[in-house]
């Protein structure tokens, strides 16, 4: 489920699953079916 919060006076869509923060809800729902509770690739 994606979560609608707001920080620093901007609204901003997480993923409940990993926590990270999309400033499109599409692009969170997106991002959410595909996701699987690991941190993403590009951080290491």
């Amino acid at each position: 489920m994606v979560v609608q919060t707001e920080r620093e006076d901007t609204i901003w869509y997480e993923c409940e699953t990993c926590g990270l923060l999309f400033d499109e809800r599409s692009d969170a729902s997106e991002h959410e079916k595909r996701c699987d509770d690991s941190d993403p690739s590009y951080i290491q």
